[in-house]
């Protein structure tokens, strides 16, 4: 014989147990802040005691609120812009909401049909993607935020492409005296990579300085370190100007293979201020990108959108910084 099916949980039974009304364990798991102290911890016991979770689809049919929000990205994915998801997800939990990453498949067309789907289905009251999408955001049955920063794989563009300070590191290697630079790129079918390559070579014909070439690289350890074994006796390279920390360890593994001191022969400059570069032996300098400001910036402006208020004005402070650490020295006497 079959046992009888346990009756579910309402909020009306954590209610009683609590000694307080449903209108009270409501507001509560609204995150309203008018509940006095004593009065949430009661009903803190009895959530616990009971292991008690809301029905999250019954309310937002009733209220049309689900306190959550959705993050949509492209699918299959080798980089995913961790930092920056991060940062969202514990702004949307500051502002009281639950947070999906949701991979979607697909050109953009088909990618926005996925989110439109999503938009509509009850489930989040706000969307926010982090590539383009071929749609009208106001005619979304919620908000939905681009922030226009990836392209659709997700690639580096607009602000996250600013290659502008390669010319602070070329005038600080500049000024201490480098005058033969190596840049090694990046994969040149990511903006990033070809505006750091096309500042590197206007700033050093501008500024009368000596190139003795670009070495294109994928992003690797692998390609710095095989650029700058490449580069023959006698070439005269003091600086070398890597895409990012990867390649830029690579290269500076690779000129220690060589007999070369890092900084006493060659300086070394990365992109990125990846965690391994800053405890490298030597700490590698490099440019730090706030993506965890991009994240709460574009959360933020999600989150202003679902509560229909105006959209914060942007950070003041820039988005890149130059960090100067132990691989950049003066040029051999």
């Amino acid at each position: 014989m079959d046992e009888p099916e346990t009756p579910r949980l309402t909020i009306h039974e954590v209610a009683r147990r609590a000694g307080v009304s449903h209108q009270t364990v409501s507001r509560y798991f609204r995150q309203n802040d008018t509940l006095k102290p004593a009065t949430r911890a009661k009903i803190d016991l009895v959530v616990q005691e009971l292991n008690y979770r809301p029905n999250l689809v019954a309310r937002s049919m009733r209220t049309r609120r689900t306190n959550r929000l959705a993050i949509t990205l492209p699918a299959s994915l080798y980089l995913w812009p961790a930092r920056l998801l991060r940062a969202a997800a514990a702004a949307a939990h500051d502002e009281g909401f639950q947070l999906e990453v949701v991979s979607v498949e697909g050109d953009p067309r088909a990618r926005a049909e996925r989110v439109l789907e999503l938009a509509g289905s009850g489930q989040v009251e706000g969307v926010l993607s982090l590539t383009p999408l071929e749609i009208d955001p106001a005619a979304a049955p919620v908000p939905i935020v681009v922030t226009g920063d990836y392209d659709d794989k997700l690639r580096g563009a607009n602000e996250l492409a600013d290659a502008s300070p390669v010319e602070e590191i070329i005038d600080c290697l500049a000024s201490l005296g480098h005058r033969v630079f190596f840049h090694i790129a990046g994969a040149q079918s990511w903006a990033s990579a070809r505006n750091r390559r096309l500042v590197y070579e206007q700033v050093i014909e501008r500024r009368g300085l000596t190139s003795y070439g670009v070495a294109l690289g994928d992003w690797s350890p692998q390609s710095g370190y095989d650029a700058v074994r490449g580069l023959p006796d006698g070439c005269g390279v003091t600086a070398v100007v890597a895409v990012n920390d990867h390649v830029a360890m690579g290269a500076v593994r690779g000129a220690l293979s060589r007999g070369w001191r890092v900084p006493g022969d060659v300086s070394v400059f990365g992109w990125d201020d990846e965690e391994l570069g800053r405890f490298a032996t030597p700490a590698l300098s490099t440019v730090a990108v706030n993506r965890e400001m991009q994240g709460r910036e574009a959360m933020a402006r999600l989150v202003a959108a679902v509560r229909g208020e105006p959209a914060p004005p942007p950070a003041e402070r820039p988005l890149n910084r130059v960090i100067v650490r132990e691989t950049v020295g003066p040029p051999p006497a």
